[in-house]
């Protein structure tokens, strides 16, 4: 196996480098404060949209699309995988580069399974960065980390779909610039299990869609917002079904294996990122006239996260590199496998770091407690961790049963 990135990976890779030494890491601050003077705390901070016009014009724009567009010649997952990393070191950076969920994911799966009518209206737009998207999967009445078991209903009416339900954890909807959603609802209740879903297209602009409530992160309000949404009759045209009725189980297996790599990548960066600013800090506190940095346990945590996060990123690395070259089926048990591993290490690293910094650790005056509820969120986030372990389980049961 070969994980050398292709010579177009690697020029990237430097000049994402230099981008986000140059503008990312800089305007961190700028955004936080244009923020906390904005009239509500899911507006756009106007730095981001000066640092996503210097991304477009520097090429590094869509940068996930595996295929060739006007930006890229399209990259492979084993190629993007370093970009994302570099992404996951700052809160604002993949959304710089138009790469950020969930509108990464909404828009493969417009580009696989739309129509050439939902593409140009709602794919290219994305693609441009004009508008965002939501996703809207969970309920909050049934155990989504099985997706079949969810019960919203797209019911056909003659040129017309229906949808009635209540979803939440829709990341993204609280935006202003959120204008569609891709519902996943049951269009037949009596079909097999994997083929009662299906996915459709709404506006968010259209009657009867309405926003209940933003959800909190412990207690965090992310600017993007996760919204609990009633779907009260909901009409759209029929012709807004994404791919074929039943085929929404597929779609979102389709859109979750990439994400995976994704969500890894951009966790590790983080997880690096946290890294970093615990070695900076045991070096420079010295409670008791010695320098943390010389404390065996401080010292013990720093060799544990280097070895463990370079084991987490080879796995992930090697996953990229078996979706590219066998299929994302091949590499099922691979794609689970990252999700639990790379979240245990990213959490276990933060939480150090965190603990070096004593207080300030829990302020704002570092991303250090925002890292942290981000990875922890992540361990039920695409799937509990537990589903994923119980189903790499049963597979490797499965090869010494008779």
């Amino acid at each position: 196996m070969d994980f050398a990135l292709s010579p177009t990976a690697k020029d990237l890779q430097g000049k994402v480098l230099d981008f986000m030494d140059r503008y990312v890491y800089p305007a961190e601050a700028v955004a936080a404060e244009q923020m906390e003077g904005a009239a509500s705390p899911h507006d756009h901070p106007p730095i981001m949209s000066e640092l996503k016009a210097k991304a477009k014009d520097a090429g590094l724009w869509n940068l996930f699309l595996p295929h060739k567009t006007q930006w890229t010649e399209g990259l492979s997952n084993l190629d993007y995988a370093p970009l994302c990393e570099i992404m996951g070191r700052s809160f604002i950076a993949p959304e710089v580069f138009n790469c950020s969920a969930p509108d990464t994911g909404n828009m493969e799966i417009l580009t696989m399974f739309g129509t050439a009518e939902q593409q140009e209206q709602w794919l290219h737009p994305l693609l441009e960065g004009e508008i965002r998207s939501c996703f809207s999967m969970t309920e909050p009445a049934v155990p989504s980390s099985d997706a079949t078991n969810i019960s919203t209903s797209i019911a056909r009416d003659g040129d017309s779909y229906v949808i009635n339900g209540t979803k939440w954890w829709s990341s993204g909807a609280m935006d202003p610039r959120c204008k569609i959603a891709i519902v996943m609802g049951k269009t037949d209740f009596d079909a097999a299990p994997h083929r009662q879903q299906s996915m459709i297209l709404v506006p968010m602009d259209t009657p009867g869609v309405n926003i209940r409530r933003n959800l909190k992160v412990y207690g965090y309000v992310d600017q993007e917002g996760h919204a609990e949404i009633d779907y009260v009759d909901v009409r759209v045209p029929a012709s807004n079904i994404l791919g074929e009725e039943g085929g929404g189980f597929g779609i979102a297996q389709a859109r979750l294996g990439p994400g995976r790599i994704h969500h890894c990548m951009r966790t590790i960066g983080m997880a690096e990122r946290a890294l970093e600013l615990l070695c900076k800090r045991a070096i420079e506190r010295a409670p008791f006239g010695v320098p943390l940095s010389e404390q065996g346990v401080v010292q013990t945590w720093i060799a544990d996260a280097r070895m463990k996060l370079d084991q987490a990123r080879l796995y992930t690395m090697y996953t990229a590199w078996l979706m590219d070259t066998q299929g994302n089926k091949a590499a099922h048990n691979e794609i689970s496998g990252i999700k639990v591993a790379v979240m245990d290490v990213a959490t276990e690293v933060i939480d150090r770091a965190i603990q070096v910094h004593g207080a300030k650790g829990v302020s704002q005056d570092t991303p250090l407690a925002r890292m942290w509820v981000g990875a922890r969120s992540l361990h039920f986030a695409d799937g509990p961790d537990e589903v994923h372990r119980r189903g790499i389980a049963r597979r490797e049961i499965r090869r010494w049963k008779q």
